[in-house]
C-alpha cells in the first residue's frame, strides 16, 4: 500500500487536509465520550502503510496545521497525518493527576519512555510538549489495529486507550500495559505548538532531527 492509498475510513467526521503545494492546513472535527471509539474501532495495516515513507525524513509536503479551538477538555480528535491516524486529545486535571499515579506506573511496560517511540522534547511523564495536549500516532504496536479512545468519565477520570483486536491498553498518554500483548508505547509524531489553540504536526523545535522512521514497533 502506498502513502496515497492510505486511508482511515470511520462513521465519524475526522480531518481531511486541503491540499496544496507547500501545506496541507485541517480544522479538526472533535468527537466527544464513546463517538470517538466508533471512529477508531478498525484495524489499520501498520507495516504496509509506512512503504514509501520510511525511509524519507519528514519535509514541508509533511506538515499537517490543526485548529485546537474546538477541543474541549476530556475529548479528542482523529486527524490524518502522511496517511495514519492520529489522535489529538486535550487533558483534563484529572487525566493528568492520574498519568503520575506510581499505582498506575508500575503497570506499564515503559512508564518514562525510554524506549525511542517519541521525539526527545516529548520524552517525559505526558509524552507531549505540552501536558494537557496529547499527540499520538493511532496504531497499536502489536499488530498495527487502531485503538479506541475509552474517554474519561465521572467513574473512571483517567481515560485510556483499548486495542479491538488482541486486548492491547495504553493509558492516555499512549504508554503500553504490561499484561497485555503490545511492546511499545504508542508512537508520538514530531509537534509544535504554535498557539495554545494551534498544533503543527510534522516538525519539532525540541527535537528537529527527529526521523518518525527511527520509531521502534513490531
Amino acid at each position: 500500500m502506498t502513502q496515497d492509498d492510505a486511508s482511515l475510513t470511520s462513521d465519524t467526521p475526522h480531518s481531511k487536509p486541503e491540499q496544496g503545494p507547500r501545506r496541507r492546513d485541517v480544522l479538526a472535527t472533535v468527537t466527544v465520550g464513546m463517538g470517538c471509539a466508533g471512529a477508531c474501532a478498525l484495524a489499520y495495516p501498520f507495516l504496509d502503510s509506512l512503504n514509501g515513507t520510511r525511509s524519507n525524513r519528514v519535509g514541508e509536503s509533511d506538515i499537517l496545521d490543526v485548529d485546537l479551538s474546538l477541543l474541549k477538555p476530556g475529548q479528542q480528535s482523529v486527524v490524518t497525518w502522511r496517511g495514519w491516524p492520529v489522535f489529538v486529545q486535550k487533558r483534563t486535571p484529572e487525566m493528568l493527576k492520574k498519568l503520575q499515579d506510581p499505582a498506575l506506573l508500575q503497570k506499564l511496560r515503559d512508564p518514562e519512555s525510554r524506549i525511542p517511540q517519541q521525539p526527545k522534547d516529548a520524552a517525559n511523564w505526558h509524552r507531549s510538549i505540552t501536558p494537557d495536549i496529547g499527540v499520538m500516532i493511532g496504531i497499536c504496536t502489536h499488530l498495527g489495529c487502531v485503538p479506541t479512545f475509552d474517554a474519561p468519565t465521572q467513574a473512571e477520570p483517567s481515560g485510556k486507550y483499548l486495542c479491538p483486536c488482541h486486548g492491547s491498553q495504553f493509558d492516555s498518554a499512549g504508554r503500553a500495559f504490561k499484561d497485555a500483548p503490545a511492546p511499545y508505547n504508542l508512537p508520538v509524531p514530531p509537534v509544535t505548538m504554535i498557539s495554545d489553540k494551534h498544533l503543527r504536526i510534522g516538525e519539532s523545535k525540541g527535537d528537529p532531527d527527529f526521523d518518525i522512521a527511527n520509531i521502534r514497533q513490531i
